[in-house]
């Protein structure tokens, strides 16, 4: 499985980059698209819509099931990926790069520090 160094990763299997300013992009891992097979539709989350960690805040529909997002970190949303909605197998060809979901201000930027590095995820996925 492809785990970047440079992400932070969640134990629901999303990914977070930072991307400057208090803004981070929020995608799914490689682990987890491979899990849930073609992926058929998306459900992102609305830009303006303010979250909390652990919140639902969108859908990724596959061939095999129905999974929600969740929201890492809390924020306000601040742009979706279209390209996501109008092309969702987009996420299995590329999960980390055009397959992103949605982007994020965070409230507390410190609150990254709490998220899974590289290696401790690439340990998480191995153990499943």
């Amino acid at each position: 499985m492809n785990v970047p160094e440079q992400l932070k990763y969640t134990d629901e299997h999303e990914w977070v980059q930072v991307t400057g300013d208090g803004v981070v992009r929020i995608g799914i891992t490689d682990y987890a698209q491979s899990a849930l097979g073609d992926v058929v539709f998306v459900q992102p989350p609305t830009v303006g819509e303010t979250v909390k960690p652990g919140d639902s805040v969108g859908e990724v529909e596959s061939t095999k099931s129905v999974s929600d997002i969740y929201a890492p970190l809390a924020g306000e949303v601040t742009a979706v990926n279209e390209v996501v909605v109008t092309a969702p197998e987009t996420i299995n060809s590329d999960p980390y790069g055009e397959g992103w979901l949605f982007e994020l201000r965070l409230d507390d930027a410190a609150a990254l520090e709490q998220l899974l590095d590289a290696a401790a995820y690439a340990e998480k996925i191995s153990e499943a």
